[in-house]
């Protein structure tokens, strides 16, 4: 089965076979998929996480982009990568999200995130004030442009981009990293992935922006939100001989 977006781009540049299946929607994915497989960066396969949602599907990563974290099976792997699925001799990862609760809906029916979930100031707003609970007991205030608190998974993205250290992907924890603190002693802090993460806001905009990896919503300061490990992962391909730390190593050459 086609993506509807990814059938109509290759219309006419690809012979596709004349009973070539296209969907557009999760509802449309049966429990008889094999796998998803996704084409470009690992922005393209963090869309896939949220297109599988619950419904256990191994998703391939195929690494179009530049960095390939995620999507870690390289272009010029894509026929060993094709044979080691349909043979069904590639590993699968299972990877932890995290789940966001919010006083207010958001993000339809898809509150969760494979890399992280992060609060940011408004582009014109001066920095604001995060109190972070864990369980219900205060950890810390932070004085920032913002906060990240990141998946094992997402360790290696934005988290890692503002100082936060790397997580292995089977650790159990979250990572919280601070975006520019305005205090000299706050450093990033991994805690137990089994704790609820609560936030309290306060700002002189009325506004803050919330995200989830690439989805983001603005929201009223007064908000209430709180993060918790997802109640499923997802299961992400990679081929025998790839592992995490040759990614790690190929990716800082």
């Amino acid at each position: 089965m086609l993506f509807v977006s990814l059938y109509d781009a290759l219309q006419g540049k690809v012979r596709l076979p004349a009973n070539a299946e296209i969907f557009s929607s999760s509802t449309e994915l049966t429990d008889d998929i094999d796998y998803v497989v996704s084409l470009g960066g690992d922005g393209t396969l963090l869309d896939a996480a949220i297109l599988v949602r619950d419904k256990g599907i191994p998703v391939a990563g195929i690494n179009f982009g530049r960095l390939g974290f995620l999507a870690s099976i390289g272009r010029n792997e894509m026929t060993e990568a094709v044979k080691g699925l349909a043979r069904r001799s590639v590993v699968l990862d299972k990877r932890a999200l995290i789940h966001l609760d919010a006083s207010l809906p958001l993000f339809g029916d898809t509150p969760y995130a494979l890399n992280e979930f992060a609060i940011h100031k408004r582009d014109t707003a001066p920095m604001i004030k995060i109190r972070t609970y864990l369980n219900g007991e205060l950890l810390n205030t932070y004085w920032a442009d913002g906060l990240i608190l990141a998946t094992p998974t997402g360790s290696t993205g934005y988290s890692l981009s503002c100082a936060g250290p790397v997580v292995f992907p089977d650790a159990c924890s979250f990572v919280l990293t601070p975006i520019a603190p305005h205090n000299l002693n706050v450093r990033p802090i991994v805690v137990p992935d089994n704790t609820i993460i609560s936030f309290e806001l306060e700002s002189r905009s009325d506004d803050v922006i919330v995200a989830l990896d690439s989805r983001r919503e603005i929201v009223n300061k007064n908000i209430q939100l709180a993060v918790r490990k997802e109640s499923f992962m997802l299961n992400l391909v990679r081929l025998n001989e790839n592992n995490f730390l040759q990614t790690g190593t190929n990716k800082a050459c």
